[in-house]
């Protein structure tokens, strides 16, 4: 049976003519949803707004409502007491949705004597620190990173209140001024102070391990205790008892955790006579049967 010759294929003139009209449309909805993104985006008119400081010279501008009126007045009457004294300049802005931007500057006169606390909790932390060159040379970076994970934290936020978070650090702050700089934030929280009571603990039953004796006739076993004495000084001494000592002149928590390294020690040596004392006797006894 005869068959006629192949016809090729035609390409469809609809075929062009609807991947331009999708892409049209595609094009069209990329630009609808950015003339409606674009506007969530950018900054509002009221970031870096002027209008938005007060008409009157005051140390503490408010925006977040985060004071009562006693307690932004006693907070004024603080800093401008504090910056009599010692020339020292505190400030503080709190914001969340308009902030007046770098208009504060010029507003308080920010130099190297100044500080400038920024509370904000959109963030995930509330405090931020501008800080001059003045007080860096007295409170060095570490100093102003743990006064911010320590006072404005999610946790201590929630326990005490954005007014007290600011108020405390601020308080922090004028102790180390006054005593001339810090190396550290002065205070021994709980959960740091229950920190440096584990590491302590754990620096004594590595001793406590390290000191039971492998041979017969000995009580501790020295040479182990000062093979490993840089992982346990590092434990008790570094991580135990100088966040201590460099915090607070308190005595209770370093005898507590002394007693923590003392009872870690003593419970790691008891639990190591009946693991390896045992083991060993065993071993001994075989080889008096072989004998």
């Amino acid at each position: 049976m005869m068959t006629g010759p192949a016809v090729a294929a035609r390409p469809d003139p609809a075929h062009p003519r609807v991947m331009t009209i999708l892409r049209s449309g595609l094009l069209a909805l990329l630009l609808t949803l950015a003339c409606l993104v674009l506007p969530l985006v950018q900054p509002a008119e009221a970031y870096d707004n002027p209008d938005l400081l007060p008409d009157h010279p005051t140390p503490v501008i408010d925006l977040a409502k985060v004071f009562t009126d006693g307690q932004r007045a006693r907070l004024e009457a603080d800093l401008n007491r504090f910056e009599a004294d010692s020339g020292w300049k505190l400030r503080v802005l709190t914001q969340y949705d308009r902030t007046p931007g770098l208009a504060v500057k010029e507003f308080w006169g920010l130099d190297e004597r100044s500080l400038l606390v920024v509370a904000d909790p959109r963030g995930g932390n509330l405090l931020n620190f501008n800080v001059g060159d003045a007080l860096f040379a007295l409170m060095p970076r570490t100093y102003w990173v743990e006064l911010q994970t320590r006072f404005g934290n999610q946790y201590y936020v929630r326990d005490h209140g954005e007014d007290a978070a600011i108020v405390d650090s601020l308080a922090a702050v004028e102790l180390c001024l006054e005593r001339g700089g810090c190396q550290v934030v002065p205070g021994l929280p709980q959960e740091q102070w229950l920190l440096t009571l584990v590491t302590s603990i754990l620096g004594g039953v590595i001793v406590g391990f390290a000191g039971y004796p492998r041979e017969k006739d000995r009580k501790v076993s020295w040479g182990w205790v000062l093979l490993l004495s840089p992982l346990w000084v590092i434990l008790f001494g570094v991580f135990g008892v100088a966040p201590i000592i460099t915090r607070t002149n308190d005595v209770l928590p370093l005898l507590r955790n002394l007693l923590g390294f003392l009872g870690g020690a003593i419970a790691a040596y008891l639990v190591a006579q009946q693991t390896l004392g045992r083991a060993q006797a065993g071993g001994d006894g075989n080889d008096a049967g072989t004998t």
